[in-house]
């Protein structure tokens, strides 16, 4: 097993910038969503034969959001009719057993403080999206749960639990034969993945891609405070091992927020923020990175595909 030491973001950051070029960026256009922000987004994925992204629909002084799923109509963005209302933040994606499953995080009333709000990941499973079905919640107190099935059948499941076994957040990784298999027990005892993320910092796990090695490249957020309490937010890769979950390479920043347009912010603290949402790969060699910005916006950027070079 290879061992790396986990580069605080100020050090990543400067290895970025070093070797980081001028590339295409624009903001995405939403229809249908009224005066609120869309956010936090998914990549495009095709379901009942129409591109599609799912989106974070949130008011600008509210944590109360819900997505909704917007098809892609010249250029813009519309939002689809009569599809199921999930109240939750932060979309994301994938396909199990050729099913599609939608995740996303629901907030709701702190059980201990009904004054304070608590989080959990929420699963649905459906043929498309009309028929979404809840099938799995996930430890509250847990943002960042993931699935991708394998080849084999198998289910890469990464969590990302915070406290006294992960800090500030930290990545945990396991594996299950079935979605039938997923429960809070075993996602509370996943390992974590081997040192990441330096103290006083946190990330998780956004998207994973199954790459030409047989190992899984993980699109994924790094974040960290600064001194006057502002969050800072970078897109990030590592690459693991499917079946150990051993890092095989580790974090790099692929972008932040200066890469981006100028645009609005949800509150001055979220200003330098991007949240990874998904990752299309290009057979040019070239991926586009899909994005939140400063939790108020959404945009695209085309950059070098960053797993090219592990699959060579």
């Amino acid at each position: 097993m290879k061992e790396f030491i986990m580069n605080e973001i100020a050090v990543l950051l400067k290895e970025y910038r070093a070797g980081n070029v001028p590339a295409k960026v624009e903001r995405l256009a939403f229809v249908g969503a009224g005066d609120k922000d869309v956010y936090n987004i998914t990549a495009p994925f095709v379901v009942d034969g129409k591109e599609v992204i799912a989106g974070r629909i949130e008011s600008r002084d509210s944590e109360m959001a819900e997505i909704g799923f917007f098809e892609k109509q010249d250029l813009a963005w519309i939002r689809l009719a009569n599809m199921p209302k999930l109240a939750l933040q932060d979309p994301f994606m994938t396909r199990i057993d050729g099913d599609l499953i939608i995740g996303g995080v629901e907030v709701f009333p702190s059980e201990a403080d009904p004054e304070k709000l608590a989080w959990r990941t929420c699963l649905y499973r459906g043929k498309g999206i009309a028929d979404l079905t809840l099938f799995f919640e996930g430890p509250v107190g847990m943002k960042d749960l993931r699935l991708k099935q394998l080849p084999s059948g198998e289910i890469v499941v990464l969590t990302r639990p915070q406290g006294e076994k992960g800090g500030c957040g930290k990545i945990g990784f396991c594996r299950i034969q079935k979605v039938e298999d997923l429960t809070v027990v075993l996602i509370e005892g996943a390992p974590l993945l081997p040192p990441h993320f330096a103290e006083d910092e946190w990330g998780g796990a956004n998207e994973m891609h199954l790459l030409k090695n047989g190992k899984l490249g993980v699109l994924s957020h790094i974040a960290n405070f600064d001194a006057a309490g502002d969050r800072h937010y970078y897109a990030a890769i590592c690459m693991i091992d499917p079946k150990t979950g051993a890092i095989e390479a580790p974090m790099e920043i692929i972008a932040e927020r200066a890469d981006f347009l100028a645009g609005p912010t949800k509150r001055p603290d979220l200003k330098d923020v991007v949240f990874s949402g998904g990752l299309i790969r290009n057979v040019s060699g070239t991926a586009d990175l899909y994005v939140g910005i400063s939790d108020a916006d959404a945009q695209k950027r085309t950059i070098r595909d960053p797993f090219v070079k592990f699959e060579g």
